[in-house]
């Protein structure tokens, strides 16, 4: 997650593709015909544009901005099995966690869409949305303070 605040805080995606979830791991699970550009000109499209829009919702202070945690709401974790949301395998995924950082002083948030657990590792794959009516960025429920993640479908 700190190589994701990175690029939150720089504005820009490379330091955040460890915090990504990995193409192949990608193209493993989806059941779509060419996931490989998918993954590329979708998922880290997406990705691309919502660390963006993170990074301008910090504003003139983005650099001094401090990421104090994540809060993954555990009794949302819940197994996607085969078959779903067009998965030719399954998974964990947790939506709704709360990026937790504190700028100027004050403590805000926003959520992380969708997270998933591939081989014990929990990955982001849907940071502003899972799905979105247009190519833009978007920060998920900002909020001051920690905020409060909410349940909800992922597919």
């Amino acid at each position: 997650m700190t190589a994701l605040w990175h690029a939150i805080r720089d504005g820009t995606l490379k330091p955040g593709q460890r915090a990504f979830f990995p193409e192949r791991a990608y193209v493993q699970v989806k059941a779509i015909g060419d996931p490989e550009s998918d993954y590329r000109y979708r998922l880290i499209g997406d990705y691309s544009l919502d660390i963006r829009a993170a990074h301008a919702l910090l504003g003139g202070r983005s650099h001094s901005a401090e990421l104090i945690g994540i809060h993954v709401p555990q009794g949302y974790a819940h197994w996607v099995p085969p078959g779903a949301c067009y998965n030719s395998v399954g998974y964990y995924e947790v939506p709704n966690s709360r990026l937790v950082y504190r700028e100027g002083g004050d403590v805000r948030s926003f959520a992380i869409a969708s997270m998933i657990s591939w081989r014990g590792v929990w990955y982001v794959v849907h940071l502003g949305a899972v799905t979105r009516q247009a190519a833009e960025g978007l920060v998920d429920d900002p909020s001051e303070g920690v905020g409060e993640s909410v349940p909800s479908s992922t597919c």
